[in-house]
């Protein structure tokens, strides 16, 4: 790492530095699903959303836009009747959705767990547990 890769690590922490932009448009809750789905290439816009469950169309095609604005997908429009669009990722998009791909596999492997702790903690007699659980 060069120093000016050390730079934009720490600028992240500051709230006008444009890292905390990108941050944020890559972390909610749809798009390491939409990154992690399009890893194995190119769908079109209704075969992502079938394969996104519960994601709607307005949110499916908001976060698109925003990741082909971001450069992470490139959008494609085939001049049929009617036009048929397709997105994939690009060389960056790719690059950061192998995280993503090992977060959902992290969380397909350890949900039970991480539920049973949920479970645990609901259930625990230490009025002070229950105390942070409230907050």
């Amino acid at each position: 790492m060069d120093e000016s890769d050390a730079r934009w690590i720490s600028d992240t922490f500051h709230s006008d530095c444009p890292g905390q932009e990108v941050m944020e448009h890559v972390t909610g809750r749809w798009v390491p699903l939409i990154l992690a789905a399009l890893a194995p290439g190119p769908m079109r816009f209704f075969e992502l959303r079938r394969r996104i469950e519960g994601i709607s169309e307005k949110m499916l095609s908001a976060k698109l836009r925003i990741l082909v604005r971001d450069g992470l997908v490139a959008r494609t429009v085939e001049p049929t009747t009617p036009p048929q669009v397709s997105y994939e990722l690009t060389k960056l998009g790719q690059g950061l959705s192998r995280p993503f791909a090992q977060l959902v596999r992290w969380i397909s492997a350890h949900t039970p767990e991480v539920i049973a702790a949920q479970q645990r903690f609901d259930h625990s007699a230490n009025p002070a547990d229950q105390a942070i659980s409230s907050l």
